[in-house]
């Protein structure tokens, strides 16, 4: 199981309904790509963050193993804001405003990405797929979904365990056998996917599978109070946004 997986199964919100977190998790997400960068994602970044370390009590270190990923494809996607190619001045040069651009950018960016984890470190994929039917998404596209879900911890179980085994075996000791310990990992790791796949597939039409994969799914109501309180602080934000709106420069 992946960190963020444990992190979800052990929340402290973990037996509320995935609507609730969705509400305020997915909102702070439209409150930081539709609000203006200044003063408004940087709210929602705050707001964000004082949640997920607070009421939902994800610890800072497991939040920022998980953080840091997004938020270097965010760095990654404002650098080039700060140059332009094939001005007058050279071929490479500062772009005219390009700070405020990027730091605007890297402020959206960083605020949604704060947001998608809440939701992600509070809802367990296995309380929200099995719910998605009852939304109207097709019963096959949620099975296909579960399965590939399960069976891709299976297969990075899989991959840890083949390491270990090569390195057991001074599969890593030089360069070389470092190449040959990865080629023999995708070999095996590839013929162990389909032979569970095989396996899954035995033993679902020895059980009657009849195109829909029915899954106990944990009891969960939504919660008025929660839900209103979680629209009352993104109308909040909103409106303090409007009021404190300056430009970054």
């Amino acid at each position: 199981m992946l960190p963020i997986d444990a992190a979800a199964h052990s929340s402290r919100w973990r037996r509320r309904h995935p609507v609730d977190k969705a509400v305020l998790g997915l909102g702070l997400t439209v409150l930081a790509i539709s609000l203006p960068p200044w003063p408004g994602a940087g709210l929602v970044l705050v707001t964000a963050l004082a949640v997920l370390l607070g009421p939902a009590g994800v610890p800072g270190r497991r939040l920022w193993r998980a953080y840091r990923v997004p938020l270097g494809f965010c760095v990654t996607g404002a650098l080039p804001l700060l140059v332009q190619v094939g001005s007058p001045a050279g071929f490479v040069t500062w772009a005219d405003g390009g700070p405020v651009r990027a730091a605007e950018l890297l402020l959206r960016t960083s605020a949604a990405s704060l947001g998608v984890l809440l939701f992600a470190f509070t809802t367990p994929m296995s309380d929200l797929l099995p719910r998605l039917v009852r939304a109207g998404v097709p019963a096959p596209v949620v099975d296909v979904a579960l399965v590939t879900y399960r069976m891709s911890f299976l297969l990075l179980d899989s991959v840890r365990r083949i390491r270990q085994a090569q390195a057991a075996r001074l599969g890593h000791t030089t360069r070389a056998a470092t190449w040959r310990s990865l080629g023999g990992l995708g070999a095996t790791a590839f013929v162990r996917a389909f032979d569970r796949a095989a396996r899954l597939q035995t033993g679902l039409a020895g059980r009657g599978y009849d195109g829909t994969l029915r899954v106990l799914v944990p009891e969960a109501r939504v919660s008025v109070p929660f839900t209103a309180a979680s629209v009352a602080l993104l109308v909040a934000l909103a409106v303090l946004t409007l009021v404190l709106e300056r430009p970054l420069s």
